[in-house]
This record gives structure tokens, sequence and C-alpha cells, in this order.
């Protein structure tokens, strides 16, 4: 979890859960690091976030008294969390944006469209980036109210930088047949239309001549790994639809 470190005395700091409403717990000296110190400010200051483990709750006060360490989190786990923190602030804001744009509050926003997103891609931040890329495509089947949804993918596509990659290379594609031309186009044709049908709308597709009997080929869109899937179904496809029309067909990858 993450806290924030509040006050520090010579035998530990009180520090808020700030995933947990800001409800107040102890770190003690011995867990705050497994490396020597002589004064805990040299480890410690107010206003600091850590990332730490709860490691003991006495119910018999109330409220319940809260232990934590941090000397129990390892480099990776501090890291990790730190960045999933981030996200979930960053998407916390966007939310309170679409909120207040459509006099709503926070919670209603984070019941009608945060929750959902969360459920169907484990993070809201995840969600919202999804938003930015395919618009409402991404939030296909969750049932989000229309007005909310739209205010949701302006504000997503608002405050997130969507990174663009490309993959390209050359297609050469003769044919000997009189109508060699028309068999060509109607090959490079169904090349753009492959990445249509299977539904890839982040996905630019752009084929240019470069002089008979080569065409460059550029896919463009959000992840590699999807634009490396296409491709190959790309190539797979129009090798047999070329046989198909007569057409000899070859790809170079650049």
């Amino acid at each position: 979890m993450v806290a924030t470190v509040k006050e520090i005395f010579d035998y530990g700091a009180y520090v808020t859960l700030d995933e947990y409403r800001g409800y107040r717990a102890f770190l003690p000296w011995s867990e705050i690091t497994a490396r020597h110190f002589k004064d805990i400010k040299e480890v410690l200051r107010e206003g600091q976030r850590v990332v730490a483990k709860v490691i003991r709750v006495d119910r018999s006060k109330k409220p319940p008294a809260v232990d934590i360490s941090t000397k129990k989190v390892s480099d990776d786990e501090r890291r990790s969390k730190m960045i999933l923190w981030k996200r979930a602030q960053k998407a916390h804001n966007i939310l309170e944006i679409v909120a207040k744009k459509l006099g709503m509050s926070v919670e209603t926003i984070y019941e009608k469209a945060g929750w959902k997103l969360e459920d169907k891609y484990k993070e809201i931040m995840a969600g919202i980036e999804e938003l930015a890329i395919r618009g409402e495509e991404a939030a296909s089947g969750l049932d989000i109210d229309e007005k909310i949804l739209a205010t949701l993918i302006e504000e997503a596509r608002r405050h997130i930088e969507v990174k663009r990659v490309s993959i390209s290379g050359i297609i050469t594609a003769r044919s000997r047949a009189p109508d060699g031309i028309k068999r060509i186009k109607s090959v490079l044709g169904e090349i753009i239309n492959m990445v249509f049908t299977k539904g890839q709308g982040d996905v630019k597709i752009n084929i240019y001549t470069l002089g008979a009997p080569r065409y460059r080929l550029v896919l463009e869109g959000t992840d590699y790994k999807v634009l490396e899937r296409i491709l190959s179904d790309i190539i797979d496809n129009t090798e047999k639809l070329s046989r198909k029309h007569g057409v000899e067909f070859s790809f170079e990858r650049k």
C-alpha cells in the first residue's frame, strides 16, 4: 500500500494510508529499512510517500492500531506499486474532470463507468487508455451512459498521449495476364479490407506505389505485437489470394 509520512519521532513515524481514506498507521524504527542509520530523518522526511506492508493490527484498540513495514517491501514491489498508484491517481483525476463537467459526483462516475472499466481491463487507467485509442469500441458491452462515455472519451484523448508505432515492407506484385493491372489492384484492395474486417479500428494501413511492380505497405497502430500479427495474417492471406488471381506475389520486410 502507499502511505504518506506525517509525523516523525525518534522511535518511528506516523503515516496516513493514501488508499484507505487517510487511515492512520505507525511505522516502527525497526521496520523502516534494513540498512544502518543513526537518525531516522536520514531515511524519512515528512510528506514523503512510501510503499509499505501491514505487519500488525491491534483490534483491541478503537480504532484498531495498524503497524506497517517498509523494510519488508522489495525494490521491485516498490517500483511496481508506485507505478500503479500514480496511474490510479491519474485515472481518478480524469474521472473527477468528467464528473465536474457533467455536474455529477465522482462516486457516480466510478459507479457508472470507472468500476465497469476496471472489471473489463483489470485497471481503470488501462480502460481509459483504451477509450483514448479506440473510442466507443473499447466500451462495447459495458452499458455506459452515452453522455458519460462521450465525455470520458473526450477527456481521455485530451489527457493521454497515445504513442503510435509503425512497421512496413515492400510488396512485389506481377501479372502477365491481359487484365493484370486489374488483378493486382484487386489483390491490393483486399489487403486493405483485411485490416478493416478484423475490427482493428486503431490500425491504419497505407499502400503506395514505388513504381510497378513494387508497392510499399505501411501499418500504423499503438501496439507492435498487434501490428506484427496483422502483418503475418496479411502475408498469409495475400499469398493465397494472389495464387487465386494468377498474380506473382512476394513481400520484403523493411
